[in-house]
This record gives structure tokens, sequence and C-alpha cells, in this order.
């Protein structure tokens, strides 16, 4: 029986041995790699400027405290979302508030975001869900409307666009993963995207224990000042150098992904249990995510199929507000978020990864098909 593993990391032999290069040289932090891929990054989401930080969950609350939030602050995220957007909030002591998102794609709902005004409301933390592109259009009009700071949660959205511009780049910052699974990975670490220079150099700051003169920058090694408590939110240069020649390959990584999409598309089609987003170019597909309807139970149809050796995953299965912390916290209960708790509850997320044939998703979606019907 064949394995299809959900997520395969898209790295070569030539990225080991970078690696190994830049252990073996000992300039292990603030390397030429990490500026290297800073710069890779920028030519390839057409910003200005960019820094890489730990993870991306250390960028959100990096690019939160740069923001300016703080405790009596309101900050809108969506409720179906990774927790880490709320968490990077809940860290500066402001409030998430949780908006409801589209039942399709999971993307934050505009009139949501209206309907979760106040005067303490002081951001907009949109995520881009599984690539899938945020109405941008509608959620730049409503923080300009409103003066709320616009900070996207780019997570899932390496190749992400809307309307031929690349997601983070529609507010202050945006901030992205280098996680395992995703479409690019340094182990752990992520990235800050910024047009705004005084921002990003805010962040880099910050990133560094609040450190006022980098490595490269000091007179006399050893003498620098620290003005304001940072933190350690530093990536490695050897970590950045694995990222480097998949950021370089990235878009033959993004093709497949997307031709992989259409296959899925086209032998998932006129199933009545099976729905998902219509295909959109301007999606980066970190995943292919469909959702069970009818009485057949969306847990039994995983377990079905990892018993036959394909790889899936949930993102996410429960809204974030019903998560223990934050439905203790702030008296948060089921049925406040109909659609979050739709998609959470049916949502499967399919491997869509490059290193995958169309006979792959062929085998997959058959294997889903005939599980479906054997479940009716």
């Amino acid at each position: 029986m064949k394995d299809i593993p959900f997520s395969k990391p898209n790295i070569i032999q030539k990225d080991i041995e970078l690696v190994s290069k830049v252990i073996e040289s000992g300039w292990l932090i603030h390397g030429k790699y990490s500026k290297l891929l800073e710069d890779l990054f920028c030519e390839y989401t057409g910003v200005k400027y960019a820094t890489t930080v730990s993870n991306c969950t250390a960028g959100l609350h990096l690019s939160c405290l740069a923001a300016g939030f703080s405790a009596n602050d309101e900050v809108i995220v969506p409720a179906q979302t990774h927790v880490a957007t709320a968490h990077a909030v809940e860290y500066t002591g402001a409030k998430p508030i949780f908006a409801d998102v589209d039942p399709i794609t999971g993307n934050i709902q505009p009139e949501s975001i209206i309907s979760n005004l106040s005067k303490k409301t002081k951001g907009v933390i949109p995520v881009h869900m599984a690539g899938y592109p945020c109405d941008m259009r509608a959620i730049k009009k409503i923080c300009k409307d409103y003066d709320l700071i616009l900070i996207e949660d780019c997570a899932h959205a390496i190749g992400t666009f809307f309307n031929s511009k690349h997601a983070g780049s529609f507010g202050i910052a945006g901030c992205f993963s280098f996680y395992p699974t995703k479409q690019i990975t340094t182990g752990e670490g992520g990235i800050i995207i910024s047009n705004d220079r005084k921002f990003i150099n805010e962040i880099k700051t910050l990133k560094a224990f609040g450190i006022d003169i980098p490595p490269d920058q000091r007179k006399t090694p050893g003498i620098y000042d620290v003005k304001q408590l940072g933190f350690n939110y530093r990536m490695t240069d050897f970590q950045a150098a694995l990222g480097v020649g998949q950021m370089k390959r990235y878009q033959k990584n993004l093709d497949s992904r997307k031709k992989n999409a259409t296959f899925y598309n086209s032998f998932l089609k006129n199933n009545q249990n099976i729905i998902f987003s219509k295909y959109k170019d301007e999606c980066s597909y970190f995943l292919f995510q469909i959702f069970i309807r009818g009485k057949i139970k969306r847990d039994k149809v995983i377990l079905s199929l990892m018993k036959k050796n394909i790889g899936v995953s949930i993102h996410y299965a429960t809204p974030v507000p019903l998560m223990s912390y934050y439905k203790t916290k702030y008296g948060y209960e089921k049925g406040s978020f109909e659609n979050a708790e739709t998609y959470s509850g049916t949502n499967i997320s399919l491997p869509v990864h490059p290193k995958l044939s169309m006979n792959d998703i062929k085998h997959i979606s058959k294997t889903l098909k005939n599980i479906i019907k054997s479940e009716k």
C-alpha cells in the first residue's frame, strides 16, 4: 500500500550542504544568509523591508508590540485560525475580539469585523486561511475608515496574492511561517515584511533584546546599550541558509501546488458530500481543504484515510474562542461563531505538496470517495 505523507519539505542536497557550510564556519547568528533570505523575500513579495524571526508567532507578537497594542485595546482576529493569532494580541495585554469567518474559505468576514468594532478597537489581524486570500480591499477600507492598524497573519500565504499584490503588503506588516509543514521551512522560523522602515527597525531592535546597535555596526565589539525591553526572537544563520535555496526555487513549488489543486478540483467535483473553495490562481495552496457534508462524520473519514496510509490533517478542529483558555477567560459559548464552528467540525486538509503526482491525487480522491460512499 502506497504511503502518501501529508507534507514533505522541498529540501535538496545543495540546501543541506549550505547548512553544513554555515555550521562549519562558526558564524551562526547575524550572518549573511539571514540578510540574503530577507532580500529574496522582499524581491518576491514586492516590499521594501523584511526581517527574519524565530517563528511566525514571534513575528506576530513583535508586530503587535511595534503597533503599540496594550492593555485596554481591542484587536479583531478571526475565530477560525491557529491560536497563535490571538496569543500575539493577548501577550501585549490587549484583548483579542473574535469575528466569524466565511464558511468555505475560513477567512474573516468584513461584515463581522464591522459588527465587532468598539471605541477600544485599535487593530485587525486577518488570516489568509490555507493560502486563500482575504478580501483585502474591504478589510483595508474598514481599517482606513476607522483608523485601525492592519497586520496580516500570512502563516499560510507565501505566494498568495490579492489583485496582483502579495499578501502581507496591505497593512503595516505581514508575518510568515517557515514551520516544517509550510511551503518553505527552516525547521522553526519566520519572517516579517513591511514598507515602513521605522516599523521594521523597531522590530529588529525588539527581536534582539532591545539592544540599540547590532554587532555589525559596533565601532567597538561588545559596546552597546539597551534602551527598551526586548526579546530573543532571532533566527540562526544556518536556518536562513536552509531557506535560501527553497526561496529561489519557490515559484516552481507554487506552480506544482496550483496544478495539484486543479487535479483535486477535477477529481472531486460533483460529489454532494464534498465541497471546497473554487480554484483561485491567487491562492498559494498551503493546504487543499475539503468539507464533509451530510450525515457523514468527518473524523471517521480522516481515520479511514490514515488507515490507507494517506496523510491528512485538520486546520483547525476548534475555533480559538472555544478553546479552554479563551472560553474560560472571556466567557465564550458554543453557538457564538456559527460559520467557524461548522468549518472546524467538517474540514479536512488533504496533501497538496509539490512531491505529489497526478496519480497520487487521483488515488487520494478515489479513496476518499470510496470511504464516503461506504459511510452513507
